[in-house]
This record gives structure tokens, sequence and C-alpha cells, in this order.
């Protein structure tokens, strides 16, 4: 690969990094409409950067571009919500089978711990570097399992769907003193029925957990 093949893909991968970054801030909000020439500002980008991505942007479901009106962020409705965590179920289902198989002992335990360790902090007060490493630990937990499956285009397809768990997290729910412990213990669920390499017991704590996300989001 050419040095200007890398340089090009280095500025493609910094653009959507930054429209990322402007979701997650809050500097872009779901359903909003604006102009090219808003992004541009906004993001610190050329305008030919900003035309190369929008097609990815739109392709992945972050955006839809309105004819003579501008670029239209996502909604956050209740059609997306469904739409984004069935995707959620349908790839952690396929992750979970894989780690029945391949998930080292090792790993799970180490996992547990730090579960439980978290579960236990939270015991004595919340603070905002337990919720910190808290949220760390649930993204890290998921993405494990993911990569298990050593599958790139089910990895991929997940983390452009983890892009939309983000926002609905971000715009609805997110980790809290009472939250907490409930998704952690789904996780350590998950954990033990992977531990004892019982397939069907961890895509059911999978799904318990998956659903009990959504009716989060959904009943807000």
């Amino acid at each position: 690969m050419t040095e200007h093949a890398d340089t090009s893909r280095s500025v493609k991968e910094t653009a959507y990094e930054l429209f990322q970054a402007a979701l997650f801030d809050g500097k872009l909000k779901s359903g909003q409409l604006v102009s090219q020439k808003d992004l541009v500002k906004l993001m610190n980008l050329s305008i030919g950067a900003l035309r190369e991505l929008l097609p990815r942007l739109e392709s992945e479901g972050l955006i839809t571009v309105v004819p003579q009106r501008g670029i239209q962020i996502t909604a956050i409705d209740l059609p997306m919500i469904r739409d984004a965590f069935q995707m959620r179920a349908a790839l952690e289902r396929e992750a979970v089978m894989h780690a029945v198989k391949k998930m080292p002992d090792s790993v799970l335990e180490e996992q547990r711990q730090a579960h439980l360790n978290i579960v236990k902090a939270v015991e004595t007060g919340l603070s905002e570097a337990v919720l910190k490493r808290g949220q760390q630990i649930d993204t890290d937990f998921h993405n494990i399992l993911i990569r298990l499956t050593n599958n790139e285009i089910l990895i991929q397809a997940y983390n452009i769907n983890a892009i939309r768990i983000r926002l609905i997290r971000h715009d609805r729910i997110s980790l809290t003193e009472l939250l907490l412990p409930h998704t952690f213990t789904d996780h350590l669920a998950i954990i033990d029925a992977i531990a004892k390499r019982d397939t069907a017991a961890a895509i059911e704590a999978m799904d318990i957990h998956i659903s009990h996300a959504r009716q989060r989001a959904t009943e807000l």
C-alpha cells in the first residue's frame, strides 16, 4: 500500500472518529438537521473529507442525506431502539456460543472478579471513579465476547451497532447505583453459564440481559 493510500485512510478514519465524538459529546443531537457547512465547522474538516465520509455514515444508518435540506442525524425512536437491540441480540448469541467453546477459564475468572469487585465497591458508596470503572468493565466484557468469534464481518457489524446502542444509552439510560448491580448480576449469570460450558444457559442468560437493557431503553 502506498503512503498516499495510508494517509487517505487515516484522514477518513479521523473524520469518522470526529463524527462519533460529536455525537457522544452532544454537539450533534438525535434527529437534528444540519448542513454540510455546519458539519465542516463543527468537526474542523475540509468539505472534501466530509463528502467522502457521508456515504459511510449513511450506509451505517447514522445519518440520512435529505436532498435540498441537509443531513439528518439518526433519530433515537422506538423503531430504531428495537432494531438495534434485535441486532445486538443476534450478534451476542453467536458470541456466547463461541465463548462456551473457546473462552479460557482464566479469562472467565478475571471477568468474574472484576465484576464482583465493582459490585462490592458500589455497596460502600458509588463514586464517579467506581461508576467510570464499571462502565468500562461493562464495555470490555461484551467486546471480549465479540472478539472471541474471530469473525471480522461479525465484529464490524457489532462495532457499527454499538454506536447506535451507545447513542441510545447516552440519550436514555446510563449506569447508576441502582442499575449497575442489576447489569452486573446479568453479566455474572452469563459468565457462570459459560464457565459450565452450557450453551443453552449462556444464550438464555444473554437474552435475559439484552431484554432487560431493551426494556429500560423503551420504557423511558
